[in-house]
């Protein structure tokens, strides 16, 4: 009997050893990110100086849900210029503090991208689903923990959940898959994903019509149920860009002129590496064993003589997906066709078409699935071999340390810490924002919401401690006020020509620029500065409002330019001080 039941613990182990894994790496995000609570080292860059402060403010002001009101920062936008209220991240940080939101947004996001690889794998191939198991979810696994750009980690991971509904419904269309369309705009982004589909589904819609020799009318349904449902969860950002009549700094951006050499070699690179906002790591594992597998599988074609096969074969074909979304990347770079594209559809002026590349961390895992289950069919020799393919894939994921990698450094840095028994130079989550010490600086100034600015962090940090500013970090508002602004930094711009050309050329980013250092804002408790005074129009600032200045250097030319030191506050554990200046 106890033999028995020893086979039949291994056999169960054998069929569902993935599940040790999946739950395992789940119970350890969970248990560092929720143990250490905000003392997790989370990535700054677009993630704490943007979207999270953004959150935060929405809740500091209740803004979510309002309408025809100004947030305050950048002199006070729109509240349409930031995420709608109907997407699924957001309801995240309406319900929950804004670090629980952003962890459980971690969490789902690996739960999401998981199962929706499931369900389209068992689409694609339901009559062979329990055979192909551990591999489909493993596979979802890898794909739902790649460290995305945090914000938009469920439009991400959700792709083949949206691949999965349009396959139904041109198969078997249904009332339930239509709905289920219309409302897959809430784990979406249309800037990011939503247009690509719709043009992605406009090509498939004419293919298949020709192919079929019969206009696909299921798809053509879908094409308009998903157009109108990102008209509706998004109608804040339709409403801007459509309707708002107003210049943005869109029409000030300079992009790049590339050669065709150049051209061509970033095409090469975003193929292999990608880039950082969707970085797969699928060069340590997936890459080498895709080239492989397409030489072995078209060369065995060739031999063969079956050169048909070549064009039919799924595997060439997300090949190939893959090495277009790259192509466009590049091209992004060849002004003439920029400047097309901009002319033909002038509310695109600025917009990234080439964020085609978005897609190729799916089709990456996807052509890596292909390559798995053809092993899993060869044999069991073959499928050992599929299991340990897939799980150095999970490993890369893991273990990279990538930008976004909150998991990696969290444990690295404390790990550090234990060992060597002194912290690391990197400010965690609550030191990044230093509510406490924000806190007691406001009550010891008085503050009652009068506009700021930051000088030496980020005007996030003030941002998402209540405090209104005039500088602030947004890839879409007024020219007028880029302009404005740009009145106030022009003597730091004018002694650093690349911070000009940074600024003028771009300017989501408009920050207290140094006069001397290319960048003084950093997430560390070391104040990075070679000069401690500060470049600055002091008429301007109080032109448009400003009043003081937050800053981590203590400024030696303060009175010079017009600033005067009311107070300044330590944090208790002396990761970062902060000095309140009155502009006079």
């Amino acid at each position: 009997m106890k033999r028995l039941a020893q086979q039949k613990w291994f056999l169960w182990i054998t069929k569902y050893w993935f599940l040790f894994p999946i739950v395992g790496f789940l119970l350890l995000a969970a248990g560092v990110f929720f143990g250490y609570g905000e003392r997790s080292y989370i990535a700054v860059h677009d993630n704490m100086d943007l979207f999270l402060a953004q959150y935060q403010m929405l809740k500091n002001t209740n803004g979510f849900l309002k309408h025809g009101v100004e947030v305050p920062f950048l002199g006070g936008i729109s509240r349409d210029n930031l995420p709608s209220e109907l997407s699924l991240y957001s309801m995240l940080y309406m319900l929950f503090p804004t670090y629980t939101a952003y962890v459980l947004g971690i969490l789902g996001k690996i739960l999401l991208g998981m199962f929706s690889f499931r369900l389209l794998a068992g689409e694609l191939y339901h009559d062979k689903c329990v055979i192909y198991r551990p591999v489909i979810y493993m596979t979802g696994f890898a794909y739902g923990i790649i460290w995305f750009f945090p914000a938009f980690g469920f439009a991400f991971a959700s792709i083949p959940l949206c691949v999965w509904l349009l396959i139904r419904i041109y198969r078997r269309p249904g009332k339930w898959w239509y709905f289920g369309l219309f409302v897959y705009p809430l784990v979406s982004y249309f800037s990011y994903h939503g247009l690509f589909i719709l043009g992605y589904l406009l090509i498939a819609v004419v293919w298949l019509s020709i192919r079929d020799r019969k206009p696909a009318w299921s798809l053509m349904g879908a094409l308009i149920v998903l157009a109108f449902g990102y008209i509706g969860c998004e109608y804040r950002l339709f409403g801007q860009m459509l309707l708002g009549g107003e210049e943005t700094i869109r029409s000030s951006i300079v992009n790049a002129e590339l050669s065709w050499p150049e051209i061509l070699q970033e095409i090469g690179m975003v193929w292999r590496d990608g880039i950082f906002h969707a970085d797969g790591v699928h060069a340590r594992v997936i890459l080498p064993v895709c080239i492989l597998y397409f030489l072995f599988l078209n060369g065995r074609y060739l031999y063969r003589k079956q050169w048909q096969e070549i064009f039919r074969d799924p595997f060439n074909f997300v090949m190939v997906f893959i090495l277009f979304n790259s192509i466009v990347y590049g091209l992004y770079d060849f002004g003439p066709l920029r400047r097309l594209v901009e002319t033909i559809i002038p509310p695109l002026k600025g917009w990234q078409f080439n964020r085609t590349i978005f897609f190729n961390p799916f089709l990456w895992y996807a052509a890596l699935f292909i390559v798995l289950i053809r092993l899993y069919d060869r044999g069991i020799g073959a499928v050992w071999i599929a299991n340990l393919l897939i799980c150095a894939a999970v490993l890369a994921v893991i273990l990279t340390p990538n930008r976004y990698n909150d998991l990696y450094f969290t444990c690295y840095n404390r790990a550090y810490e234990y060992y060597h028994g002194t912290e690391v130079d990197e400010l965690d989550y609550e030191q990044f924002y230093a509510q406490e010490l924000f806190g007691k600086l406001k009550d010891k100034i008085g503050y009652q919401g009068e506009w700021s600015a930051a000088y030496g962090l980020h005007p996030a940090v003030l941002e998402y401690n209540g405090i209104a500013t005039l500088d602030g970090y947004l890839g879409f508002y007024s020219q007028q006020y880029k302009e404005d602004f740009r009145r106030i930094i022009a003597p730091a711009l004018e002694r650093v020509e690349q911070t000009r050309i940074y600024y003028d050329d771009w300017g989501a980013r408009a920050y207290l620029y140094s006069g001397t250092d290319l960048s003084i804002v950093n997430a560390t408790k070391t104040v990075y500065a070679t000069d401690y005074d500060i470049y600055i129009d002091v008429g301007a600032f109080l032109e448009l409002g400003g009043e003081y200045i937050f800053s981590r250097l203590e400024l030696t030319n303060a009175g010079e330019v017009g600033l005067r030191l009311v107070e300044h506050e330590t944090a208790e554990d002396g990761s970062c001080t902060i000095y309140a200046y009155r502009a006079e």
